[in-house]
């Protein structure tokens, strides 16, 4: 009986061997992917540089696939978010107005520091009143950039009085470089984008007028991502924040103050200023 019972044990547990080597492994569950959209202020490269590594560690925390999602320009951006096709949006005040509009697009966080346009003439330029710019062309990123040319052209014709043409040269960075020239003889854009120019495109501009600050560009999501997922990410990202390694990715954003955003709040006093007067 026991030479009968060890034999059977040993059947047994040959067979729960082979049973489990025959089980296979349960894969590991797959994460649900989500498209992340950016304005286009910079050349994809560098946007790409700035954000995977944001994107990836974010998407870690909250346990999805962030997939960064480029525009080839500001125009066809604008298009994207008011037709709802990305997930989640990097966009500007104003854009944010519109795609609230049209998609109900919800803000989650924003810097805390002010947005402002500025104006900026080739140092060695005389201007020094925006006046003498009147019936001259000014060169900016595009028609709906927020504080690199909506504010700007509006204070021009508001406050200044004085009337301008338009060149849209669908980036920041080429904007910039279309007053370096002496193809236009100002360009619209924003201190931070400016800042991080090359230093000998630093050295060849000047700032001539800062318009006044607003509510600057915030991380917004579709009402279709899911609320515990929109709550999850901005949790995550003001956590992220605190991180050295990230630090610099935040500051090139730039968002290296990230708050808390509210729609009515922040961006809805903008309907005041009736900016579609000065949309194109």
């Amino acid at each position: 009986m026991l030479r009968l019972s060890i034999t059977l044990a040993g059947c047994l547990f040959m067979c729960l061997a082979a049973t489990a080597q025959t089980v296979p492994a349960a894969k590991p569950a797959e994460r649900t992917a989500y498209t992340v959209a950016v304005v286009p202020q910079f050349q994809a490269q560098e946007i790409h540089r700035v954000w995977t590594p944001l994107l990836t560690k974010l998407g870690e925390e909250v346990g999805v696939v962030l997939t960064l999602k480029l525009a080839q320009d500001i125009p066809t951006f604008e298009d994207e978010v008011v037709a709802g096709r990305p997930d989640f949006v990097y966009l500007n005040p104003y854009h944010q107005l519109r795609a609230h509009r049209a998609q109900n697009y919800r803000p989650l966080v924003r810097d805390a520091t002010p947005l402002t346009g500025i104006l900026v003439v080739r140092r060695d330029d005389p201007i020094r009143d925006v006046a003498a710019l009147d019936a001259k062309l000014l060169a900016f990123p595009a028609p709906n950039a927020f504080g690199a040319s909506l504010l700007i052209r509006a204070h021009l014709t508001e406050t200044a009085h004085i009337h301008i043409t338009t060149l849209y040269a669908k980036t920041h960075s080429n904007a910039f470089r279309q007053t370096i020239m002496g193809k236009t003889a100002a360009t619209g854009g924003l201190r931070a984008t400016l800042e991080r120019e090359p230093q000998e495109v630093r050295d060849a501009l000047r700032i001539l007028l800062e318009t006044p600050g607003a509510a600057p560009h915030p991380l917004s999501a579709h009402p279709r991502v899911p609320i515990a997922l929109q709550t999850a990410v901005q949790r995550a990202w003001l956590r992220l924040a605190q991180d050295p390694s990230l630090q610099p990715s935040f500051r090139d954003i730039p968002m290296p103050r990230p708050v808390v955003a509210d729609h009515q709040r922040d961006y809805g006093p903008l309907e005041r200023l009736k900016l579609d007067r000065y949309t194109e």
